[in-house]
């Protein structure tokens, strides 16, 4: 069983990569958005799915984040999808990639969440390429 110091340690270490990848202000919102009761997510995601996951050595930002889209397209997980696009920008992935991503999940996971995925990325890329 980890210690204090390794939960400590994943979590800042989670923290970090999370605001690196999907921004600062997403993550203070949040962080200081959550109440009471789901503060105790919000730690479980910054230690777990930042820290432990997101820090380990065999898989680059870039590819988790093509991961991530595919899952959550899947999933059919709009404003979490809607996040990881743009943190698959902030990790180097091109518009190509991530539209050949959302074509691969239209044959294994079904069109209609292709559509949809597809619908929110090119508002996100748009935005992007307007700035």
């Amino acid at each position: 069983m980890p210690t204090d110091g390794t939960h400590r340690e994943l979590y800042e270490a989670g923290l970090q990569v999370r605001r690196e990848v999907v921004g600062e202000e997403y993550v203070t919102r949040a962080l200081e958005g959550a109440s009471e009761f789901s503060s105790p997510m919000q730690d479980l995601v910054t230690e777990y799915c930042w820290g432990a996951i997101w820090t380990r050595p065999g898989l680059d930002r870039r590819t988790r984040s093509l991961i991530n889209l595919a899952t959550l397209t899947a999933l059919n997980r709009p404003k979490e999808f809607a996040t990881h696009v743009r943190g698959a920008v902030t990790n180097g992935a091109t518009h190509e990639e991530i539209r050949e991503v959302l074509l691969q999940t239209a044959v294994y996971v079904g069109v209609p969440a292709a559509i949809e995925a597809f619908r929110i990325a090119d508002e996100i890329l748009t935005e992007n390429t307007d700035a």
